[in-house]
């Protein structure tokens, strides 16, 4: 018997979770952050009936910690004329609200391998590992046998529900990749990034398990799928070959692919789903049908995609972050048993990695906008909506400014009218980083990436005469770094829809995958 077969059965006849021992290992079921997380989800339950969902959608704001969050609820507030603070982002008036704690096991400020495998399979992992255990040591191919564990993208397939994954950052990237990959190394995006004997001992690089993972899965648990039916991000590099006959039309570099085995894993793609539709721009998004369409995967970049506010330069167009939302949740909606989308704003994180809190607060804005745009399409009666974050960046908001004062601005108290200075008799601004690569003045400069062109600049600067509200404006940073770092406080979870309730408290970032699983009734109990 078929193992969907199977677990349709067990579904039917109510029997405990031992019955999908052969979909989650042992291993996985026995994980005590997967007992302790599931724990708290029951004694959750016990308190409300839970009422069953058709889909479920999870956004995740990329490095989006709460100060982040503040911030761009007033810059858009102030970018609307008005004083921002008593505004809300759209999902801040979610009816449920919950605190998720990060640490990684080895690591007590996080990286987003660990924390999005924990929301995806309900247990914790080290720093920099996807879709694996703790067992698992980082960069050893071997180490990764009967340490995989198994995720909700993974079971939603299984259960015969459409499937999506949408990332603004390259589609093999950390929290992307852990909804679908295994692997010892975050970093092993194509073949090219793995050392030779990680290849020899059958290690399969991201962009390749992503490809294959119809068949992969599909021989793991002898099961028959449809395969993930939207795949849209960056990232075109690792599933091309390394030689410039392969390059897209709007290559940036002489050479776009990095893979050295001579695979176009696009062209993969297209021989696997022959009735599949693949899109790198704006004109082919734009053709999408998304009644007829079956299978999308969209590659907008070589690398990245643009920050929002850069999208305008890009060489042939991308779409938004709202737009890629609305095309995925309307072909996934075709599918009459309901599906599972995740949805990630990656350049949030990469701006405060760059120091830049412009592109970070207008990438955080164009998450809200993209999760407005779900709540309109769905009903909040069969779909549940998730927001929540990875982790937090070392991101602060401080000085005492006046109500109004711009969040981006240079700090006035208070009944004054001139900028604040401090002991060192220079202005400050309200928002800062206590660690990164520091101040930089690059004017309308829409891209934060453009400030690794410049110096390390962190300590103190006369912004007297500088324009602090301007897009390629980067903030002061206290301890010099090459790149801003992560944080390690609590981010916040937003839910709204069946099964929200088990949103509440403060929550082990694991626990997510069992309001999931409880919502979408992935594994029967």
């Amino acid at each position: 018997m078929k193992l969907k077969t199977a677990i349709h059965t067990a579904l039917a006849l109510g029997l405990t979770q031992s019955a999908f021992a052969g979909v989650i290992s042992t291993d996985q079921l026995n994980n005590a952050w997967f007992t302790e997380a599931q724990t708290s989800i029951t004694e959750k339950q016990a308190q409300l009936t839970i009422a069953s969902a058709k889909n479920v959608i999870v956004f995740v704001g990329d490095g989006m910690g709460i100060s982040t969050l503040t911030a761009a609820r007033i810059l858009e507030g102030q970018n609307n004329d008005q004083s921002g603070e008593e505004g809300l982002l759209s999902f801040e008036s979610f009816p449920r609200t919950a605190l998720a704690k990060t640490y990684n096991v080895n690591a007590q400020t996080p990286d987003s391998a660990g924390t999005m495998t924990a929301m995806m399979s309900g247990i914790k992992t080290d720093a920099g590992v996807i879709g694996v255990n703790e067992n698992v040591e980082r960069g050893e191919c071997q180490s990764l046998e009967n340490n995989e564990v198994t995720t909700a993208l993974e079971l939603a397939e299984i259960k015969g529900l459409s499937t999506g994954i949408i990332s603004t950052a390259r589609i093999t990237h950390a929290t992307p990749a852990a909804t679908y990959a295994k692997s010892p190394e975050r970093n092993w995006e194509d073949i090219s990034d793995m050392p030779d004997e990680a290849i020899e001992y059958g290690c399969k690089d991201i962009a390749s398990q992503l490809v294959n993972f119809k068949s992969n899965l599909e021989s793991r648990y002898d099961v028959e799928i449809d395969g993930i039916e939207v795949v849209m991000g960056g990232g075109r590099r690792h599933f091309l070959p390394n030689d410039a006959s392969a390059n897209s039309t709007d290559a940036s570099s002489t050479i776009e692919g990095d893979r050295t085995d001579g695979e176009n894993l696009i062209t993969t793609w297209q021989s696997l789903y022959s009735d599949g539709v693949y899109v790198m721009d704006q004109t082919g998004f734009d053709s999408i049908n998304t009644e007829t369409t079956t299978h999308l995967m969209g590659l907008f970049n070589e690398s990245h995609m643009q920050y929002e506010a850069d999208r305008g330069n890009d060489i042939a167009g991308e779409p938004s972050l709202t737009e890629m939302t609305e095309t995925a949740i309307n072909i996934l909606n075709n599918n009459d048993q309901g599906y599972f989308l995740v949805v990630e704003s990656g350049r949030i994180d990469h701006a405060h990695h760059a120091g830049n809190a412009y592109n970070a607060l207008t990438d955080t804005i164009e998450l809200s906008n993209a999760v407005q745009a779900a709540v309109d399409l769905t009903s909040d009666e069969e779909t549940l909506i998730i927001i929540t974050a990875d982790h937090g960046h070392v991101f602060t908001i401080a000085g005492y400014p006046k109500r109004g004062n711009p969040i981006l601005g240079k700090v006035v108290a208070v009944d004054a009218t001139e900028a604040s200075v401090a002991e060192d008799g220079m202005p400050y601004t309200t928002v800062g980083y206590s660690n990164g690569r520091g101040f930089a003045d690059l004017g309308d400069e829409t891209d934060a990436d453009a400030g690794y062109a410049e110096a390390i600049n962190a300590g103190r600067h006369d912004l007297s005469s500088v324009d602090t509200e301007v897009a390629g404006f980067h903030q002061e940073a206290t301890v010099p770094l090459s790149s801003e770092t992560h944080s390690g406080e609590d981010i916040t979870i937003h839910a709204q829809g069946p099964g929200s309730h088990l949103v509440q408290g403060v929550m082990e970032q694991s626990a997510l995958f069992h309001v999931i699983d409880e919502t979408l009734n992935l594994t029967a109990k």
